[in-house]
């Protein structure tokens, strides 16, 4: 019998006669010491967060548990083999079947479910009562296993007796404690109360003096009683005379309480226990004992989405079990973009939004407010995206607000950020969006707040922060203010600002643009925002290969510019429609375009910047069709145009190196080629500028094919490849792998290498095949004519 197969076993036997199964702990040792018996206790806590000591007490308690379940005494030594032995006999009775859940009679809900993964927890409450604590609070989210954590330590601890105090759900309906302390001492001490509380107190605290034997005191849901300040409610202040007593340290007991919410009486000395929701492994250990098969990724998903909660983990165990027959996948598939769709989950959660209305309405609110964020490519906010929403409350009372959220378990707080679990965003945003005029306003301070967060996008963090303002917009249907954030330059005092979408772009994020303005295009009213956004739009189709996708946006752009007069807006509309055409290699188009926008420059000297970015790309174009001298005299030109110019972006400045590399490689000055080629690497690894970047490596490979030197040639060809697959930029793709091909060819002539031949043919197949898709004719036919050539 194998290790599982025999805890299983063991366990079934377990929960067969107690209705309890193996905990975390006694899995373990048993775990341990069926792979080798010989295994000491030290060995194992050795290799685990346990002491010794504490192994060798679970252990006794363990083989003392599985003696009466198996009806002879179990050792640590000799517990294998009657096991082994019990189940040899199992089976020649024919009863060997593992009796489950169904088949013995026992619910689900029977289960100590709220309890898995929870040793740590139980030995640190073990030390706090060690070194003097008397009264502890244990602290946490409804439904995190706060009862279930305090009820398990007094059983595990094996209390003589435990004095219990349920507190009422609804304030009308709470116990004077005069009446509670008078239960306790005529029913557990056999003690007459006295006429005054005081006595009565002073009776109960005697009595806890004389007492030899582990006396526990449980109070659950203390925050009943609570104000929205942690102190006793007015009618009820003598709690805190009881809470007095039992703090005591001379008395033999130990208090457990239990709030969703923190006690603040100075005058009580308490000690606070914050509780956390389980880990994934907990999780998994508690949908296996419930024989759902479990996947790792689906489990540590609901996990997190749940925050751990121990009463969610038990609510979604029973509603897969009856509405999907155990199948975890098709139930997370079927619900996890309603994280509140079982009607449990929801009024527990309710339930706390309910509360804190009624106690702090402020809190409320800010909770409420903070549902509007979506926390997914920005998971967390600074404090001041917290403080933005509290527009309504002075300023000095901000932070104890928050603060407020923070002791309920409501709002997540580490290291200075802050974010509301999937399950209370759920809950928040659905009674936001229940006051109209209250939603529209916070989205508009929300969206306020992350456009002054960044004024500069450095990399890929600030460009989707900067972003999330456009989602705010969205929600309430502002598209035109959703659209100056896409085209909203950030830059600095030194470099002109690119609109954001430029910045998608040049970070490599191509499907980000096309996913935020296809989503508010048909929207957008304002002809001069349109304008600019079918040309970031166009530009984006260019670079992922959709060419005439991206020509028809540019014809769409100019269609509208024709009611305007907006030379600055037509002269880029021209400049893009050239790179479309090169890209394409409708060379004589493409050279028509670039010659009317310097013209256009010409007439304008706040355009020199097109000037210089049109000058490059003719200097290309010349040196590729044998025009020597034109080009280099127009490289010249632009190389000092770029130098000279103010208004030439960051992003320019990368292109036209690359252009100018690659024409003065053409020309045959490779030292000139190699030192533009470097310096537009590092110039687009200073601006996190991807696509700029990998066409520089592809150009470095194409100066060392000219070099002769294959190896290194080879090498960044691979590079600038994986980089531009992985962007999906496929037209600077399709020609990379056709440079690939050209450095074969030439290896293959110098080495006579059929294999360097082979791989040409390869490369060149597939920049064949991407040119096909990019619907450009000239470039196909370029590559066919290569590829006829290598078959010769």
């Amino acid at each position: 019998m194998g290790v599982e197969e025999a805890l299983e076993f063991v366990d079934n036997l377990v929960f067969l006669k107690t209705g309890e199964h193996l905990d975390k702990t006694q899995r373990i040792i048993l775990r341990h010491l069926w792979e080798d018996e010989r295994r000491t206790y030290q060995d194992i806590a050795n290799s685990l967060r346990y002491t010794e000591a504490h192994l060798k007490s679970v252990g006794a308690e363990l083989w003392h548990l599985l003696s009466k379940v198996l009806g002879v005494k179990v050792s640590k030594s000799t517990f294998q083999g009657i096991v082994q032995g019990f189940r040899t006999t199992q089976q020649s009775l024919k009863i060997s079947h593992i009796p489950n859940l169904e088949g013995n009679g026992t619910k689900p809900q029977d289960l100590d479910s709220n309890f898995v993964g929870r040793d740590r927890q139980i030995a640190e409450l073990h030390t706090l009562v060690s070194r003097g604590e008397k009264v502890i609070l244990i602290q946490g989210e409804g439904g995190v296993g706060k009862t279930r954590l305090a009820r398990k330590y007094f059983k595990s601890q094996k209390f003589n007796f435990v004095l219990e105090l349920w507190m009422a759900t609804e304030i009308q309906n709470l116990t004077p404690v005069e009446s509670v302390v008078e239960e306790w001492l005529r029913r557990d001490f056999n003690e007459e109360p006295g006429c005054d509380f005081g006595i009565s107190l002073e009776r109960l605290r005697r009595k806890l003096r004389e007492q030899t034997s582990k006396i526990g005191v449980f109070i659950d849901n203390l925050e009943t009683a609570l104000d929205k300040n942690g102190k006793f409610l007015e009618y009820r202040r003598p709690y805190v005379e009881l809470l007095r007593v039992l703090a005591d340290s001379d008395v033999h007991s130990v208090t457990l309480v239990t709030s969703r919410e923190r006690l603040r009486e100075s005058s009580v000395q308490v000690y606070l226990y914050q509780l956390e929701g389980l880990d994934d492994e907990a999780w998994r250990e508690f949908f296996s004992s419930c024989h759902i098969n479990c996947d790792c990724s689906i489990l540590s998903e609901m996990c997190r989405a749940y925050g751990g909660n121990a009463k969610a983990m038990q609510i979604l165990r029973g509603a897969i079990l009856t509405g999907f027959s155990g199948d975890i996948h098709a139930y997370w598939q079927e619900n996890c973009t309603d994280l509140l769709i079982e009607r449990e989950l929801k009024d527990l959660v309710a339930s706390q939004f309910t509360r804190l209305q009624e106690n702090d309405l402020e809190a409320y609110r800010l909770l409420c407010r903070l549902g509007c964020y979506r926390y997914q490519d920005i998971p967390s906010l600074p404090i001041e995206g917290v403080l933005c929403l509290l527009w309504d409350v002075p300023e000095p009372k901000r932070r104890s607000v928050i603060k407020a959220l923070q002791d309920l378990s409501l709002i997540e707080a580490k290291k200075g950020q802050y974010w509301l679990h999937p399950v209370i965003r759920d809950e928040a945003i659905s009674r936001l969006r229940l006051v109209s005029e209250e939603w529209e306003l916070v989205n508009r301070k929300a969206a306020e707040f992350w456009t002054q967060k960044v004024e500069v996008v450095k990399n890929i963090t600030d460009a989707l922060t900067a972003l999330e303002a456009y989602y705010h917009y969205v929600e309430i249907s502002d598209f035109e203010q959703a659209g100056d954030v896409i085209l909203q330059g950030r830059g600095n005092k030194w470099v002109t600002g690119l609109p954001l979408g430029s910045c998608f772009y040049q970070l490599g994020l191509l499907q980000k643009n096309f996913s935020v303005i296809k989503r508010i295009i048909d929207d957008v009213k304002s002809q001069k925002r349109l304008i600019k956004l079918y040309i970031i739009l166009g530009y984006t189709y260019r670079i992922i290969g959709c060419v005439r996708e991206a020509i028809e946006c540019y014809e769409k752009s100019g269609e509208i510019l024709e009611e305007l007069d907006e030379k600055l807006t037509k002269i880029s509309i021209l400049f893009n429609t050239g790179l479309c055409k090169l890209e394409l290699w409708e060379i004589e188009a493409a050279e028509d375009c670039f010659n009317a926008v310097c013209s256009l420059a010409e007439q304008n000297s706040n355009l020199d910047d097109y000037m210089a970015y049109s000058q490059c790309c003719l200097a290309l174009i010349k040196s590729s069709s044998g025009s020597k001298e034109d080009a280099f005299h127009l490289a010249e030109q632009a190389f000092s145009a770029m130098s000279s110019s103010t208004r030439v972006t960051l992003w320019g400045i990368g292109h036209s190196l690359v252009s100018l590399c690659l024409t003065y490689k053409n020309l045959g000055n490779l030292k000139k080629s190699f030192e533009l080629c470097q310096r537009a690497i590092s110039h687009a690894e200073e601006n996190n500028f991807t696509q700029i970047k990998a066409k520089a490596i592809s150009s470095l490979a194409e100066i060392f094919r000219e070099q002769g030197e294959f190896t290194r040639a080879i090498f960044y060809h691979s590079q600038a490849i994986e980089i531009l697959d992985k962007i999906g930029a496929k037209s600077d793709l399709a020609e990379a792998y056709y440079q690939l091909a050209l450095t074969h060819k030439k290896m293959g002539e110098i080495e006579q290498s059929r294999e360097s031949f082979v791989q040409a043919m390869s490369a060149t197949g597939y920049a064949y095949a991407l040119f096909n898709e990019m619907q450009a004719p000239k470039q196909v036919e370029k590559v066919q004519i290569a590829m006829e050539h290598f078959e010769k």
